[in-house]
C-alpha cells in the first residue's frame, strides 16, 4: 500500500524547480562555503570578513525575478551555515548576525518579502552543525537549545514559510540531535512547512526520522522512491551545484553546461524527484554573470517544458531508448526525448545529420489521438499497435536545440 501525500508534499512535489542560494561570510574570500573549515583561516582573518559584511549588492526583488525567470518555482535560502553568522536577525539570541556587522538589515525578511510577490514559495536553510559556537563540542544540550531558538525566530517572524531545509547532522550520527522536540516546535508554529534534514553525500535517499518530508540526493543522481509500506508519503530532492562547490571562488571556471543541467532536471523529473540548483552569490550578494547567463539558458527551455515539467507525474510507460521517458499529466502524455540531431543542408553544414528514428513506447491503455512537438507544434507520424506506440522522432530544425525533446502525446 503506497500512502497518498500531504497537501504540503504535493504541492511542494508539483514546483518540480527550485534555486538553493548560498551565502555568508564565506563569499567575502570567494574560496567555497567550508573555506573556513578547509583552509583553516584564521579567527582574525574571518572577522574581518564580518566587519566588512554590507550586503550592498542584495537585491532579494532581483534575484527573485531571476529565479522566476529561469522556470523556478521555490527558493532555499542559506539563513545561517556552518560557519555560524546568521543572515537574519536573532533578536538577542546572538551577536553574530547581519544586524552587528554595516549591513545591519533582516536579509531573510527582504528574501521572505520578496518569494510572495512574486509566488515564490521562500524555503528556509538553517545549519545543525556549527564551527565556531563553543557549545557545540563542550555543552551538547545547550547547544540544541540555542539552534532550537534560533529555528523559533524563524517561525515566528517571518510569516507562513514553505519549510525548513536542515543541514548537519550527519557530523554527530550517533548524538541524539531531540528532534522530536526541533520537528514538534516547527509543526506547532508552521504547521504547513516542509521538513527537510540533509543526510549527506554519504547516505542519500535516506528517510531518517518519521516526521522529514522529503529525502535529499546531495551532488547526486535520485532514483525512484519506493514508498510500499511507508507510514507517510515522502517525496525526494536533486540539490547539485552549478560548479563544484556550493559558494562562490574566483578560481574555479569549471561550471557545468546548460546540458548538463538540463539533463539533471530531466532525471530528477523522470524518478519523481524536484531539482534544486545552486547559485552562489558574490561577498556583498551580488549575481555573477556567468551564473545569470546560466540561467537564462535553462529558462528558455523550462518555459518550453511547463506544461508537463511540474504537475506531471512518472508512470510506468516503458520508452525504447533508455534515457527517454514519460510524464503523465490528465489524461495526456509527455514523452521527453534525448539526443536528437539538428537537421540542416548536408553539403553547407558539416556537423549534419538527417536520420531520424522510429522510437516506441510500451504499456500504453486507451488509443492516441495525436502527437506534436512542444517547441514548434510539429504534428509527428505515429502508428500503435495495441499497447504498443511507435512514432517518427524527427530531429530539431536548423538553428534550434532544446537538448531533451517533448512531444505531447494526447489521447482519444
Amino acid at each position: 500500500m503506497i500512502p497518498k501525500p500531504e497537501k504540503r508534499i504535493a504541492e511542494f512535489e508539483n514546483r518540480g524547480f527550485g534555486m538553493f542560494i548560498h551565502w555568508g561570510l564565506y563569499s567575502s574570500l570567494a574560496q567555497g562555503e567550508w573555506t573556513l573549515n578547509i583552509h583553516k583561516i584564521p579567527e582574525a582573518q574571518y572577522r574581518k570578513c564580518f566587519e566588512q559584511f554590507s550586503a550592498k549588492d542584495f537585491d532579494a526583488k532581483q534575484i527573485v525575478k531571476l529565479a522566476k525567470q529561469a522556470g523556478m518555482k521555490y527558493i532555499t535560502l542559506t539563513t545561517r551555515h556552518h560557519d555560524g553568522f546568521s543572515l537574519y536577525d536573532t533578536r538577542g539570541l546572538s551577536e553574530y548576525d547581519v544586524m552587528h556587522c554595516p549591513c545591519q538589515r533582516d536579509l531573510v525578511k527582504e528574501f521572505v518579502e520578496a518569494c510572495r510577490e512574486e509566488d515564490i514559495l521562500p524555503m528556509l536553510y538553517h545549519t545543525t552543525l556549527d564551527w565556531v559556537h563553543p557549545d557545540f563540542d563542550a555543552n551538547f544540550d545547550r547547544y540544541l537549545e540555542y539552534l532550537r531558538q534560533s529555528v523559533e525566530i524563524l517561525c515566528t517572524h517571518y510569516g507562513k514559510i514553505g519549510g525548513l531545509w536542515f543541514d548537519g547532522n550527519w557530523s554527530k550520527r550517533d548524538a541524539d540531535w531531540k528532534l522530536d522536540e526541533l520537528y514538534g516546535m516547527i509543526h506547532r508554529l508552521q504547521p504547513d512547512a516542509m521538513i527537510i534534514n540533509n543526510t549527506g553525500l554519504s547516505e542519500q535517499g535516506k528517510t531518517g526520522h518519521p516526521e522529514i518530508d522529503s529525502v535529499t540526493f546531495e551532488q547526486g543522481q535520485a532514483t525512484v522512491m519506493n514508498r510500499e509500506g511507508m507510514s507517510k508519503y515522502v517525496t525526494a530532492e536533486m540539490c547539485q551545484t552549478m560548479n563544484r562547490h556550493w559558494g562562490i571562488a574566483e578560481r574555479d571556471i569549471d561550471y557545468k553546461s546548460p546540458r548538463q543541467m538540463i539533463e539533471r532536471l530531466c532525471h530528477a523529473r523522470k524518478v519523481g524527484a524536484n531539482y534544486l540548483l545552486n547559485i552562489g552569490l558574490t561577498a556583498q550578494g551580488g549575481v555573477m554573470k556567468m551564473t545569470e547567463a546560466l540561467l537564462e539558458m535553462i529558462g528558455i527551455w523550462c518555459d518550453m517544458a511547463k506544461e508537463s515539467l511540474y504537475e506531471g507525474k512518472p508512470c510506468e510507460l516503458v520508452c525504447s531508448n533508455e534515457k527517454d521517458f514519460v510524464l503523465k499529466k490528465g489524461k495526456d502524455y509527455f514523452v521527453y526525448v534525448h539526443d536528437l540531431p539538428m537537421l540542416g543542408p548536408k553539403d553547407v553544414v558539416a556537423a549534419y545529420e538527417s536520420t531520424d528514428e522510429n522510437h516506441t513506447i510500451s504499456g500504453f491503455q486507451g488509443k492516441v489521438k495525436s502527437i506534436h512537438w512542444l517547441d514548434n507544434e510539429e504534428e509527428l507520424l505515429f502508428h500503435q499497435d495495441q499497447d504498443v506506440l511507435s512514432y517518427r522522432a524527427v530531429g530539431f530544425l536548423y538553428g534550434s536545440q532544446y537538448i531533451v525533446r517533448i512531444a505531447k502525446i494526447e489521447m482519444q
